[in-house]
């Protein structure tokens, strides 16, 4: 049985943790805290280069309570100093849940082998798991997102990429020549490959089928932009932050000769999306 989360627990009551980056919390990541116990919790190494998942976001995937413990207070420690450490935060430790590459210490010179002989505990080791023959890896889902391809990338992660942004006016011309889209200001998370993609859209805990430009406006102004549009609703939006789940990628951005062709091609985006979700999702 897992904890609640939503508020930090007692850590001396914890008796298993799983040690890791965790950013993305994907695939892998999830096989590690299937082997901690009903009092187990995750110890978060913050990196600060996390953005499939930054810091705050990621309790969202987890029951279990997380602790983040930034790298650069503690990469200094030699290999018993850190599990000196660990066991006065959890003073009633019994076992330690990592990956088979983990490392730990002063420049990571301690490994798989040095964590057993140093935590008089049960030491924990999963293998590296691989879908269709990829490493589910944080850096290979970064890889394939960078690319636009969503479809393996949110199967490395278990689930759909999702981002965060916050509503900002756009250029005015979606409501008035073609489409009306929510612009968004998104922070932290790392945005896939330029194009059009079919999405998930959230607002106020409402998802909504939607199609999703990411990339610059080429035919217009040529800044950056991120504006999704609600499809066959009607919405006035009245929350701040937006949440944009990524399903398929339909197209590259492209550059188009008028106003004209980019409104033949959004209404062609929009069909594809309309017929998406009718038959296969």
């Amino acid at each position: 049985m897992k904890k609640n989360s939503s508020t930090l627990v007692n850590k001396n009551t914890i008796t298993s943790i799983a040690i890791g980056g965790f950013d993305g919390m994907h695939v892998a990541h999830q096989e590690l805290f299937k082997n901690l116990d009903e009092n187990g919790a995750i110890v978060s190494i913050e990196s600060g280069f996390a953005n499939l998942t930054p810091k705050v976001y990621r309790q969202e995937y987890s029951d279990y309570p997380i602790y983040y413990y930034v790298l650069d207070n503690i990469k200094h420690l030699e290999g018993d100093q850190f599990i000196k450490l660990l066991n006065e935060e959890f003073p009633n430790l019994k076992k330690i849940v990592v990956g088979y590459d983990f490392c730990f210490g002063k420049n990571r010179r301690y490994c798989i082998e040095k964590l057993k002989e140093l935590f008089h505990g049960n030491v924990k080791i999963i293998d590296e798991i691989k879908i269709d023959d990829i490493a589910v890896h944080s850096r290979v889902i970064r890889e394939y997102l960078k690319d636009g391809e969503i479809e393996i990338a949110n199967k490395l992660l278990g689930k759909e990429y999702k981002i965060y942004g916050h509503q900002i006016k756009g250029q005015g011309l979606g409501t008035k020549s073609f489409v009306p889209t929510i612009n968004l200001k998104v922070e932290q998370f790392l945005l896939p490959k330029e194009g059009v993609y079919i999405t998930k859209t959230i607002l106020n805990e409402i998802e909504y089928n939607s199609v999703t430009f990411l990339g610059h406006r080429v035919t217009t102004d040529g800044s950056y932009a991120v504006e999704t549009h609600i499809l066959d609703e009607d919405i006035i939006n009245d929350t701040y932050t937006i949440q944009i789940k990524f399903i398929k990628k339909i197209r590259d951005n492209l550059k188009f000769d008028s106003f004209d062709e980019l409104k033949n091609q959004i209404d062609k985006d929009i069909e594809t999306t309309k017929n998406y979700f009718i038959n296969v999702y």
